[in-house]
Order: C-alpha cells, then structure tokens, then sequence
C-alpha cells in the first residue's frame, strides 16, 4: 500500500510543475507581449549571442541601435522589406501559406532552398528567441508570431521589426543602419538604399548595403521592381 501511495504523490507532484510550468510560461509571454505593445523591448536574445560571441572571439563587443518610431522611418524601407521578405504581410495572419507551397514547389523541383519566414515570424524569433532550427524553436515560434498578431497588429510588428533586425556586426535596427551605411537618418532613405538594406539582410554581417556585391545588386534590382508590385501599406 505504502510504495502506490508513494509513486502517486511523486506523479502529483511532477504534474503540479508541470502546471505550473504552463501557467508561468503563457502567464509572462501574455504579460510581455502586451507590454511589448506600447513599450520598446530593451534587447533581444540574439543581441546578447553576438555579445558573448563577441567577447568568446576577442572581439570588442557592441550593440549599436537607436529605436526610432516608424513615422522616423522611410517608407521607401517598409516598401523594400516587404517586397524582399515577405510580400503578402498585410493579407496573412502571421503565417504564409502560400508561400510556404511555393517554396516547397521549388525545393521538389530542386531549385535552390528557400525559406517562407514571414516579417511576423521573425519579429517573433527576435524580440523572444533564439537562432535555431528545431522543432521546439519552430513550435514557439508559431506561437509568438500568433500572439503578437492578435496584440500588436501589423503597424506595430513592422515598427518593432524595423528596430530590432540585425543589419550589420553589431548593427541592429533601421536607424542605426542608416547612419552607418548612409550617414543619414532613416526617415530620409531613397528608394535605392532601402532596397539596399533589404537586399543584405539573409546575411548581414557578410555583406554591407553601402557596399554591394554582384549579387546583392541583382537582388536589390528584383527588390526594386518588386517595391512595384506588392501591396503599400496604409498606416
């Protein structure tokens, strides 16, 4: 009688942090998202890594950022980032779906890999996560991307998008890339750069935007015509 009633009160007890563990974790994701709406998140896990990793390398570290609200950002960027990353951001809920098939149509046919991480999801994957690829990550990911849809709506997550995407070493967010690459504020971007930004941004820290390589041009061409194209928002 004595070891059931003891397995029992072990079980119990595992499931009773288990609980908890739910409890507390959807508890503060709810609570920092919501405060996340109408204050800047201070930092994001990927720009303490790039410390750490920094500091591991012998490396100088640095986090050069300055949040700007979007109406300081040109929107000649929110045009370029759109048609670069994610073309249909004002018509899907956080996920793409059509992208989704048709990146899976061009990896059967054995086109080159591409992913189809919508704005909402990487916004998600910064402002609360880590870089990976598990399935545990993903999974946390959809569910970010879901509650910041529902929270901050689309304004929001392209402003906080916009501030806290890594642009360069070190480098995060549209005004601080800007004035690196252009010397100028982020308000003031022409066509052209932002498209220049948009297009270095599978690979910042390789490439700069002030700088380009041959295929960031060809990339920022297909940026430009595509600005063309996709829907303006009208915020």
């Amino acid at each position: 009688m004595g070891q059931p009633s003891r397995n029992q009160s072990i079980i119990k007890k595992i499931f009773g942090i288990i609980r908890f563990g739910l409890i507390f974790f959807f508890g503060t994701s709810i609570v920092f998202t919501l405060m996340y709406r109408f204050i800047n998140p201070p930092a994001t896990p990927l720009m303490l890594i790039r410390v750490v990793e920094n500091i591991a390398d012998g490396k100088k570290p640095a986090i050069n950022k300055d949040w700007v609200s979007l109406k300081n950002i040109s929107p000649n960027l929110v045009l370029a980032v759109i048609a670069s990353e994610d073309n249909n951001f004002e018509s899907h809920y956080g996920v793409d779906f059509k992208a989704i098939e048709k990146a899976q149509k061009l990896n059967a046919r054995g086109k080159k890999l591409r992913g189809a991480s919508t704005i909402s999801q990487q916004t998600a994957k910064n402002v609360y996560l880590w870089q990976g690829r598990n399935y545990v990550r993903k999974g946390l990911e959809l569910y970010f991307t879901g509650l910041i849809e529902l929270v901050w709506g689309k304004k929001r997550i392209m402003e906080v998008y916009l501030n806290v995407i890594e642009m360069g070493d070190g480098i995060y967010g549209a005004e601080a890339a800007s004035q690196y690459y252009f010397h100028k504020p982020a308000k003031n971007l022409s066509r052209d750069e932002a498209a220049s930004i948009a297009a270095v941004l599978p690979n910042p820290r390789k490439w700069r935007p002030d700088r380009p390589t041959a295929y960031n041009s060809r990339i920022k061409s297909r940026i430009l015509w595509n600005m063309n194209n996709v829907v303006r928002p009208e915020w």
